[in-house]
């Protein structure tokens, strides 16, 4: 047990998270050096123009989203904030969505084995930062301040959502005798795979067990993170690709957004709330 930390943090820490911070700043480095490369060399890095209409314009969104929410993730938890610490998680799963789309998506080439080590490696620290959970002590700390049904609920419907669109497409696919394109099919490979941790996440929630409080915030906030990039990702793409405009669809992940957010700002006030009564409280020695 990572006793000096606690005792500085207080945060609900059973094992030591050496690791889990060594392999974030991995995930960073790695994560910047991919959008940054793949923004200056277009043409090397996605040679054909569906790659880079989706692509290019997502390594502007990882830039401007998946690098800050980690760094402030990272940040908030050495600070030994409670919101920061349930941030991580679901900091990482976002990148873990997003590189699972450039595995599949994008042929071989000179990034690809390290697209593989940001899956990798976001799934090895998100399992070491649950596991060094003391979710029994975040229980008790969330219980009655966060909206545990309207938050569960929310998360398991889009997780259902995101399962059933997957297998929409696929059956139609089928059906139709068509082909799904590379980048689509990444994406709904990466679908499959988050819906079963929010389906799960959501479910024991809902049902107030411990794990539910854990796993709450991260997917709470990685869904509203995504949600917030598609809309970047929208309106960036026409700009630096040829592809169109459309409002329409801007409006609809907007409204779809809003049904996230509005669970996630009381789940967030309620850990913040947590937090500062926490900080109230003389730290154990």
């Amino acid at each position: 047990m990572n006793t000096n930390h606690q005792q500085r943090s207080d945060l609900p820490i059973k094992y030591e998270l050496k690791f889990a911070y060594l392999s974030t700043l991995i995930i960073l480095l790695l994560m910047t050096t991919a959008s940054v490369v793949g923004i200056i060399n277009p043409d090397a890095i996605y040679p054909m123009d569906e790659l880079q209409r989706t692509f290019m314009p997502n390594d502007v969104v990882n830039l401007l989203i998946g690098v800050p929410i980690l760094l402030g993730s990272l940040w908030l938890t050495r600070r030994g904030k409670l919101i920061g610490f349930l941030f991580w998680p679901g900091a990482l799963v976002y990148v873990f969505y997003n590189y699972v789309a450039y595995v599949y998506g994008m042929p071989f080439n000179t990034l690809y084995l390290l697209y593989l080590s940001l899956v990798v490696l976001s799934a090895y620290t998100i399992i070491g930062v649950v596991a060094s959970t003391d979710s029994q002590v975040v229980q008790k700390q969330l219980t009655g301040r966060v909206p545990e049904r309207l938050a569960g609920g929310i998360i398991f419907g889009f997780g259902i959502l995101f399962m059933l669109r997957v297998f929409a497409v696929m059956i139609l696919a089928v059906i139709n005798r068509t082909s799904i394109a590379s980048t689509e099919l990444a994406v709904l490979i990466a679908d499959l795979l988050i819906s079963p941790a929010m389906i799960i996440g959501g479910i024991l929630l809902w049902q107030r067990k411990a794990l539910g409080y854990v796993s709450g915030m991260g997917l709470l906030f990685q869904a509203g993170m995504l949600f917030i990039g598609l809309i970047i990702f929208m309106i960036l793409q026409p700009l630096i690709t040829q592809a169109p405009f459309s409002l329409i669809d801007i409006v609809i992940v907007f409204i779809m957004g809003m049904v996230c957010f509005i669970p996630f700002g009381l789940f967030l006030r309620g850990v913040n709330t947590a937090d500062q009564e926490r900080a109230k409280q003389p730290s154990k020695k």
